[in-house]
């Protein structure tokens, strides 16, 4: 099966492609910006990008040309679409930017597969979505029309567009709400990653609020399981469904501090600050559905995740060192 990986190079998908990599042909679209040093994301991708069935396509997602070479020249079988501009705070400072990235680029991808008849798309989605909701787990069945930050507005925004074309010209769609992943090759700029390399550094970490705000982090190799268990599931109907990837076990911001303390052996410095506009209270799946429909079952635990997080940013590290 041929497969196209937007924002392939990035943090999930550089993990997605070296797992589909064993039995599909991959084409890996990235376009490097520098929303954090790019050479981290081609260091992700260096290990396949030899590989005989990985491609690297270099553009932007919102470059119809560019686009439309890609799929002329090669039958896709199915679009995972997961480029895009992410962070809450960011988009903030810069909504403009982030609606032309994440919807622009969207429309522009939904509108080359429409040329060249491709009818299978998964699509990365967020927990950002469902905004300060008040029940909890969050279902995809809730209200989600009141997000509080424009990247949580994008991502809602492109859910209804890819809605049209499943309507009008039936692309099988598959909505993936993501619940703050995390794992090895996580961005820098997140927080787990951020607060491992400043503690391990000696230096002092911010903490937004009391500390008892919660997030439903979710390993990298359960959000990978589920994503794949996506592709085979959307390429068996035509349908449009938005389904939640989370781990159902949100874990509080003082626990998540303390479970990288301990992981590290280090004590972290703390300076306690408000909380941050466009930051939720808690995100919290419910994953009824992914299990009924995707087999979904993500089985690594957070102190696990961690210990494992961990020993990648070590190594990570001592190879910088030399």
């Amino acid at each position: 099966m041929k497969i196209l990986v937007t924002g392939g190079a990035g943090f999930i998908g550089s993990n997605l492609c070296e797992s589909l990599i064993k039995e599909n042909q991959i084409f890996c679209l990235d376009n490097f910006c520098n929303y954090y040093n790019p050479e981290i994301k081609r260091n992700n991708i260096k290990n396949i990008l030899n590989d005989g069935n990985f491609t690297l396509c270099e553009g932007d997602i919102r470059d119809s040309d560019f686009l439309n070479r890609i799929f002329s020249d090669n039958r896709i079988d199915i679009v995972i679409h997961l480029a895009g501009m992410a962070g809450v705070r960011p988009s903030i400072e810069n909504p403009e930017y982030y609606a032309d990235v994440n919807i622009n680029g969207t429309i522009k991808i939904l509108e080359v597969m429409k040329k060249y008849d491709v009818k299978n798309l998964i699509f990365a989605s967020t927990s950002s979505i469902y905004g300060n909701n008040k029940k909890i787990p969050f279902s995809e069945s809730d209200n989600v029309d009141f997000p509080i930050s424009p990247y949580a507005s994008t991502k809602k925004a492109c859910e209804l567009i890819i809605h049209n074309y499943y309507h009008l010209y039936g692309v099988s769609s598959t909505i993936l709400r993501f619940f703050t992943v995390y794992g090895p090759r996580q961005r820098p700029d997140l927080a787990i990653h951020k607060f491992t390399d400043l503690i391990s550094s000696g230096k002092e970490i911010t903490v937004f609020g009391d500390g008892s705000t919660s997030r439903d982090y979710t390993f990298i190799e359960d959000i990978v399981s589920g994503i794949t268990s996506a592709v085979e599931y959307n390429r068996s109907k035509c349908s449009y469904d938005v389904i939640n990837l989370g781990n159902n076990s949100p874990v509080k911001l003082t626990e998540m501090i303390q479970t990288i303390e301990d992981s590290l052996g280090i004590k972290a410095k703390k300076k306690y600050m408000e909380m941050q506009p466009g930051d939720v209270d808690i995100t919290y799946a419910d994953i009824t559905k992914a299990e009924n429909k995707l087999n979904y079952k993500p089985t690594t635990s957070f102190e696990e995740g961690i210990r494992r997080f961990t020993l990648w940013y070590k190594q990570k590290s001592n190879l910088e060192e030399k």
